[in-house]
């Protein structure tokens, strides 16, 4: 436990540390050109109701709910000292019933840091600490949409209509930070996170709910350096936590950038096996070369102790910039994580860029075959509009399909969706969001998940353009 004295001392050196950034950040240009505030990403002003929008081609009728995405979308932008990941958090629905689009709303998170900036009154519930942007992910848990974001702040729960309800600590039970990438382990019903918190530079967190919403655990876990852990995942007796050498940076911190984390090459670089349940102290903590991740396709459990892990890699990430991630990409890669010897070896499935990987979540933490990602530019500093694929990896048989959206077409990342909760692995459709630079519109797109070389079976048309955002999911009624 933290001293009542050592939390003194901790929020006195925070303020003072933010006041200087206050001070640095008024001081940088405010005019210059920002690659996340402009184009394709300038954000979005008004929150829109938008009714019976324009289908082309044919949407599964079986589907009944909202598929929904997140991004950041700052209500004032200022380039002085902006990043990507902190902008106020916007999210977007389509609400599809019967093969049909009901409805699409755009809708700001009403958090505290919104409305200290001008925008509209916060909703109420419980915070931790006055920083409450949430941004990154959004997603139904225990019956309930959340959105959230990593490095600290609780979720915000939201409506069938997407406005802002509260924040929550999940009934009382949360006291950790919390993430925007908890897993569901569909065999338990449990989801797992691992956290962290800038102010907190020794420790990250293992946080797991029950099936009913409701904290059960939370594991403090010894670090060094402030690490930034955007992801985790699972195998049937581990959660896996990704030690690597993005960390806290008080230099940046004092210089006014809004997202201190930078590239650390003295970081050593590791992969963390966490035993579900036992004291933290039992981690087998297994090196890896210096790299970054930001998503896992999915991990299981080996017959032989080992673990494996798909994922994508980068072998640097925050080390050319300010404005956003930036990095050189190494693609598609397979870890095999090795307890006994404390060693990961790292293998490409695809070496060509590639983000935002997804599976059929029924088979997260299990040996799967199915995995979808979308390419990403090879350029080390880019915006992320350029055009690009939907890729199909069967990791069995080692079977690479794409579809390339088209000539100033943008995909995000696709989300499968089972035809049945008890059919085949991979039996379903992929939806996702698809930007046409061109004509300032988007497109919200279907695929049947084995046959993405076939293009698109049906579209819901956006008369307006989506800035691109982080991550969707199906929710279904």
């Amino acid at each position: 436990m933290v001293s009542n004295t050592e939390k003194r001392v901790r929020a006195a050196v925070t303020q003072v540390l933010n006041m200087g950034a206050t001070v640095n950040r008024a001081l940088k240009n405010p005019f210059r050109k920002h690659l996340f505030l402009d184009g394709i990403h300038k954000p979005m002003r008004d929150e829109l109701t938008l009714q019976e929008l324009r289908i082309s081609g044919q949407i599964p009728s079986v589907l009944k709910g909202i598929y929904a995405r997140i991004g950041p979308n700052p209500f004032k932008p200022d380039p002085r000292g902006h990043h990507w990941f902190v902008g106020d958090g916007m999210v977007h629905g389509i609400r599809l019933s019967n093969g049909k689009a009901e409805w699409y709303h755009n809708r700001y998170i009403k958090a505290g840091t919104l409305e200290r900036n001008g925008g509209p009154p916060a909703a109420g519930g419980p915070r931790r600490g006055a920083r409450d942007t949430v941004n990154t992910n959004v997603l139904k848990l225990a019956g309930k949409t959340l959105a959230l974001v990593e490095s600290g702040p609780f979720p915000f729960e939201l409506d069938s209509n997407l406005n802002t309800i509260e924040s929550t600590n999940l009934n009382g039970t949360l006291t950790a930070p919390f993430t925007a990438h908890p897993h569901e382990d569909p065999k338990t019903g449990e989801w797992h996170a691992i956290t962290y918190e800038p102010e907190t530079q020794n420790k990250v967190w293992h946080v797991c709910i029950s099936k009913a919403g409701e904290v059960i655990s939370e594991r403090a876990i010894s670090v060094r350096d402030g690490p930034s852990i955007h992801e985790c995942s699972l195998t049937e007796h581990y959660v896996i936590v990704f030690d690597l050498p993005v960390t806290l940076s008080m230099s940046a911190l004092a210089q006014g950038f809004n997202f201190p984390f930078r590239w650390n090459k003295n970081h050593q670089a590791r992969v963390g096996l966490l035993p579900r349940k036992g004291p933290p102290e039992e981690i087998i903590w297994c090196d890896v070369d210096p790299c970054y991740v930001f998503h896992v396709a999915n991990s299981f459990q080996n017959a032989d102790g080992s673990v494996t892990i798909d994922l994508c890699a980068y072998e640097s990430m925050f080390a050319h910039g300010s404005d956003g991630p930036n990095g050189v990409p190494c693609g598609f890669e397979r870890w095999r994580v090795d307890p006994a010897h404390q060693q990961v070896t790292r293998e490409a499935i695809d070496p060509s860029p590639q983000e935002f990987p997804r599976v059929d979540e029924r088979f997260f933490g299990q040996p799967y075959h199915h995995a979808w990602v979308v390419s990403q530019p090879s350029d080390t500093v880019s915006n992320f509009a350029t055009d690009n694929r939907l890729y199909h990896h069967n990791v069995k048989t080692g079977d690479r399909r794409s579809y390339r959206f088209g000539d100033g077409l943008v995909g995000g990342e696709f989300v499968f969706v089972p035809r049945a909760q008890d059919a085949e692995e991979a039996d379903g459709w992929l939806m996702g969001l698809v930007i046409d630079v061109k004509n300032d519109t988007t497109q919200l797109q279907f695929f049947e998940a084995l046959n993405i070389e076939q293009g698109p079976v049906g579209a819901v048309h956006i008369p307006h353009r989506i800035p691109p955002g982080f991550h969707g999911n199906w929710i279904p009624d």
